[in-house]
Order: structure tokens, then sequence, then C-alpha cells
């Protein structure tokens, strides 16, 4: 098997198309020599003048602060661009061989003499241009983490306004608020810093946005304004811009091996299997840059189909300035991508009729930068699967090229429009949004159980489907749930183990109502506490589908008890969310004041209820916002027994306040009616408990007391 494995990771650098592996077709080896004459001196690391910026702030010296967290940021983006180049420089002066032509004897030196020629290359280089050891320069997963988040952003836009100086607060503040879109309170403090005389009317800049996106975003303005030529200039800057992102992107996936499932004293792995464990670990990043340059800050879903939409707006931009050929030649590169969608080739047809007779269509091929980055991607998925099974990790290839995200637009299929502009017909592929609930609205309906306070409806909690239930629990009945959670909790249920899937500053616990049964039937938890849970779920239940009046069944379509802890020594100048403004069955965004119903959304899910189980913590407070997700139009404090329960679309947008002390329980529920998406467990726990009811009848009916069992 290893055979197998380890002849085809030393031959991919050289299977690899040329002008993505060591640069652009375009760039000569001088011209990469040129880039790296750049200002001499020893360059501080980003780590030690972010932390002494940081320790100005919180002594009060602003000045400072504002010139070690600008040097970091400086000096953050110069490493960076060095690696990059000295990559690329060493991967122009010392390219990898082809394979010999036949094997004997030492067959394998030429390829490890390119590569010890390049290491030495790359270090010689980091060295001169860094001043200095590039083990300086290496930083921990926390600083990391802090640049990523652009956590030194918040510190400079409170230290600008310090010294009153407006602009850099508002461009420091925007900065962070982009990759931080739940942070209320720096909106607020843009909010407020813009009111101030004579800022009101400043642009707000981003001062980390990525070229290719800006590019992307200005090309699709221009498109839907009918700009066509704008648009071709924006969208091909764009391209240029993403390929040089993802020379950078692959470059920076090149760093230390990481160690994660063993200690690294204990890591014995000969020669070949340390290469291949660092070169997976290497090869696995780089794929994922396709999804790392799709990605907004902020967000943690890619733009779909986003490279691919580059050439889907271009084939119908040229085709509209009368540039038939290069419309073609994107056209066939989007197929490269999306080979069977039928409009782009019904496109593809119409491109070529209108084409010169002089012109062979077959002589017109796909774009060559997407096709030698397609090639590329390609062999690398069969490399990564080949290795997966080879070396025995789990890997799962993404789909790249998801084609819900298409071109929000009706000129799909342009066959049989002239050039003059005549109507498009067609249709659109683009993103759907939510819509409008195609169902009666109504409310009001009886709350089926005695004891049970209404307190809110939809016009008192300012929205619309909202409704405020107290005592849908009893006080015992909240402590024997929170009995059966602390038996039955995992830490990170429903996230894939992830302990604070929302926040870093909570831990996150779980568990469905089969697994409390199951806990109960093995006696781990009373049965009859465990019970409790699913009772008391289908309570809701009835509830949510009696008070909205609903002309069908409601259904169950997830089921989850869940608690959230305050993480102590976390809490300082906390001021995230303790689970970020979204909505159930769409995503939301709220820069364009949208939500999309569409995968990964759970789209079946039509109404939601949260059942809390006490309130002896600090903060964790329920809002409702607006689509913009920083407009906060109600607040609910939990408490024993209080249920509030909605509709799951665009038209709910919620979260929950920061935990700060303690731990918050609930009952989570979502429901569809759709009986397609019935919760598997919920209909397996359904079984347990009609086998549970049939052997507590059998027992009544043969007057057995359970203790005598023993």
């Amino acid at each position: 098997m290893r055979e197998r494995i380890w002849a085809p990771l030393l031959l991919l650098p050289l299977l690899l198309p040329p002008p993505l592996w060591g640069g652009p077709p375009d760039s000569p080896r001088r011209e990469l020599e040129l880039e790296l004459e750049l200002e001499p001196g020893p360059l501080q690391p980003f780590d030690l003048l972010y932390a002494s910026g940081a320790a100005a702030y919180y002594s009060g010296d602003y000045e400072r602060a504002v010139r070690d967290l600008e040097a970091a940021l400086r000096s953050h983006r110069r490493l960076r661009e060095i690696r990059t180049r000295c990559a690329r420089h060493c991967g122009a002066r010392h390219p990898l061989p082809p394979p010999p032509p036949g094997e004997g004897p030492g067959a394998e030196l030429p390829l490890f003499r390119s590569l010890l020629g390049r290491a030495r290359c790359y270090r010689s280089c980091e060295t001169q241009r860094l001043g200095g050891p590039a083990s300086r320069h290496r930083v921990s997963e926390d600083v990391r983490s802090d640049f990523q988040r652009r956590v030194p952003y918040n510190y400079l836009q409170r230290a600008y306004i310090k010294l009153n100086q407006l602009e850099k607060a508002v461009e420091a503040a925007h900065t962070f608020f982009v990759a931080n879109p739940e942070h209320m309170e720096m909106q607020q403090n843009i909010e407020n810093y813009r009111a101030t005389a004579g800022v009101e009317a400043l642009q707000l800049v981003d001062r980390e946005a990525k070229p290719h996106m800006e590019s992307y975003n200005a090309g699709v303005k221009h498109y839907e304004a009918d700009d066509f030529e704008m648009a071709i200039k924006h969208f091909e800057q764009a391209l240029r811009e993403y390929f040089a992102e993802d020379i950078e992107c692959r470059t920076l996936c090149e760093g230390p091996q990481r160690f994660e499932e063993y200690e690294y004293l204990g890591y014995k792995a000969g020669l070949y299997e340390a290469i291949a464990d660092h070169y997976m670990q290497v090869l696995v990043c780089q794929h994922e840059c396709v999804r790392e340059l799709a990605t907004r800050p902020g967000r943690l879903s890619p733009i779909e189909n986003f490279l691919p939409l580059h050439y889907d707006y271009l084939q119908f931009a040229y085709y509209r300035v009368g540039e038939y050929v290069k419309a073609l030649e994107c056209a066939k590169a989007y197929l490269l991508c999306h080979p069977d969608d039928e409009d782009v080739l019904d496109n593809v047809d119409y491109y070529e009729s209108l084409l010169d007779d002089s012109i062979d269509p077959a002589s017109i091929e796909a774009r060559e930068d997407l096709t030698m980055f397609v090639k590329r991607h390609k062999l690398e998925s069969e490399l990564i699967k080949s290795a997966a099974e080879g070396l025995g990790f789990s890997y799962t290839e993404p789909n790249y090229w998801i084609r819900y995200g298409g071109r929000q637009d009706e000129n799909r299929v342009p066959s049989g429009v002239n050039v003059e502009g005549a109507e498009v017909h067609g249709f659109s592929m683009g993103k759907k949004l939510s819509p409008k609930i195609d169902r009666d609205l109504r409310e009001g309906g009886p709350l089926l159980y005695e004891n049970i306070t209404f307190v809110y409806n939809s016009e008192q909690l300012n929205g619309t489907q909202r409704v405020l239930l107290d005592n849908v629990l009893s006080e015992e009945q909240c402590r024997e749930l929170h009995s059966v959670a602390s038996g039955i909790m995992l830490v990170g249920d429903g996230y894939r183990g992830k302990t604070s899937p929302h926040t870093p500053n909570e831990k996150f616990e779980g568990a469905t109502v089969l697994k409390a049964l199951k806990s109960g039937y093995e006696g781990r938890v009373p049965l009859k506490s465990a019970r409790l849970f699913y009772d008391i779920s289908e309570k809701a239940r009835r509830i949510v589908e009696s008070y909205f009046m609903l002309n069908s069944t409601l259904y169950f379509s997830y089921t989850h008890m869940v608690c959230r802890t305050a993480l102590s020594g976390q809490q300082d100048r906390r001021n995230d969310l303790s689970h970020p403004i979204h909505a159930d069955n769409c995503l939301l965004d709220p820069e364009a004041n949208e939500c999309w119903k569409e995968p990964p959304a759970y789209t079946f899910r039509d109404y939601s209820a949260l059942l809390y189980m006490n309130d002896d913590f600090e903060g964790g407070e329920f809002i409702f916002t607006e689509m913009d997700a920083k407009t906060v139009t109600a607040s609910i404090k939990p408490k024993c027994g209080r249920m509030i329960s909605f509709s799951s679309g665009g038209e709910n947008p919620h979260g929950v306040k920061a935990v700060t002390k303690g731990k918050r329980c609930a009952v989570a529920l979502w429901f569809t009616l759709d009986p397609l998406y019935r919760e598997l467990e919920r209909i397996q726990a359904d079984e347990v408990i009609a086998i549970l009811d049939q052997e507590q009848q059998g027992k009544h009916e043969l007057n057995i007391n359970p203790k005598d069992e023993l």
C-alpha cells in the first residue's frame, strides 16, 4: 500500500500546472527578484508589538498603544508578504525536475536536490528579508486567532477615540465589525461616531478588505446596472486578484507541521511517513483555499459557487458587448466546474452560432486560467483521497462548486437575442429570498393546559408570529429536568463535540430526548425524570400548534436540551453574544437585509420554541432583532417554566446575550409542517415510550410490584 502512496506524493509537484505552482505564466524570474528588493531592516515580531500595544492601552498610554498596535498590523501584513514572495522567488529559482525516464539507483536524488535547494533559498530569503531568523515570528494560536478576528482593531478604535481622532476610530471600528457582525456594542459605537459632528458623512472603510472580494462586488453592481463594460473590467480584475490571493493562501499553508494527535517527543515516523504526514497537512490546507477565498470575514459559510460565478457573469457581459469569442471562452470555463449546466450549454451553442465563418468553434477553448486551476484542483483531490485510504485518515471532499449560488438575473439563456438589447428570456438561477409565509398568519388559539399564563403576543413583542408564556413547567419539574441534564449532557453535543461552538467564553452542553430515555432505561438517571423531558416537549408542541391555530399537524424537527455555562476568568470586558443573531430556516444576510432560504439552512423548519428551566445565572437574555441583526425589538429574561415560541423564518432573527455567570439551561424545540422532515430520534423515542407503556400496562395487569423484579 505504501508504494502506491509515496510515488504520487513526490510526483504531484511535477504534475501540477507550472503557472499556478511557481507563479503566473507572465512572471519571469527577474521580476520575482525585483519584488524582493524591499526596504531592508529587521522586522519586529507582531505578537510582541501587539502585547506592547495592549499593555499601553490598559495603562492609559493611548499614543503608544496606537503606535504599537499599528506597527503590529504592519508587521503581520509584511510577514505574510515576505513569506509569499520568498516562496515564489525560490520556486522560480529551484524548479522541481521532471521524473527521470528510467528508475535506478539515485533516481530520486535530482528531486531531493531541488527540494534542498529550495529550502536553503527559502531560509536565506526569509532571514535576509526579516532581518533575523524566521523562528522569531512564530506566534501562539491565541495571537493568531486574535489577528484573524481583527481584535487589534477593537483596541485601536478605543485608543483613537481617547485621542479624539474620530475618522481613524470609525475606520478601526468598522474593520473590526466586518469580521464580528454579532458585536452589537461595536455597531452602536460606529453609529455614535457617525452621529458626531463632522463624522456622519464619513465613508466606512474596511482596512482589511480583500481586493478580489471588493472587485467582485463592484463587478456585480455594474452588471446589475447593465454597465457591462465596467462589469467586465472589475470581474477580470477580481480574477487576477483571486489567483494572486490563492498563491498567498497556499504559501501560508507551508508552515511547520502540527502534531495534534500525538506528542512530538513520541513521534517516531520514518523518512517517507514523515514526509507524507507533513505534506498531507499542507495539501489539505491548500486545497481548502478555495473555500477560504470565497468566505467573507466573520462568516462561516463561503459564497456559494464563488469562483465559477465570475465566468458566469463574464460570459453574458462579453456577449452583451459583442465579444463572442471571449463569451464562449468564459462559458466553456464555467462548464469545467458544472459540465451538465443546461443553460450554459445552450449559451455555448448560441455563441458558436454568432462567430464569424472564418473562426472554427472547436478552436475556442475554455479560459486558460480556470483550466489550469481546475486541473490542479482535481489532481489534489485525487491524491488526498488516495492518501486518506493508504494512510488511514478520514477525508470527505466538500462540494466546492455547489450551484445554489447563481447569478441573480434572467440572462441565463440569451438564445435568439440580438445585441441591440431586445428582451432576454430565460429563468433565474439566483438565490431565493426567504419567502413570505404562505399560510394564514393566525394566533390566539387555546393554550390547552391549566395554569399556563399568557404574557405577550406578537404585537406586544414587536414582531410577527411570536408568543411568550409562563408556567409551562412547575418549579418541581424544572428541578427534575436540571437533575436529568447533569446526568446525560455531553459537551458539544450537536456541534461535533466542539466545547464552545458559539463563543469561546462559554461551555456548551446538550442532549437529545432519545439520549435521555436510553439513559433512563439503563438506570443512569431516573426513568420518570427522563420521560418528563419527552412529555414536556410534547406539551410544548401541542401548545404551539394550538396557539398559532395551524390547520395541519406540527411535527418535531429537532429536540435538544441545552446548557450554556460562563467560563471563569473569561468574562472581563466581554462583549460578544452567547449565540449570534440568526434565523432558524434561512441564512441571515444583515448587509443585504435579506434571509436566503437555501442550504445549509434548515429550510424545512416552520416554528421554534425555547422552554427555560432556570434563572439562577447572569446575562443570557433572549433577543429578537430586525433583519439588520443589530436593532433589538424585544428582550426576554429566562426563568423556570417560561416559553418563547415563534415562526422560524427571516421575520424572526434572534440570538442570546452573553451568559456572564452561572449556567443557563433550556429545552430547545424546532418544528416542521412537512412530515418528510420529522425528527428521526423523535420517532425512535416514540417507539421507546410505546414499549415502556406496554411494559407498564403488563405489570399492572399482572399486579407486579416493580421492586419485586429484582
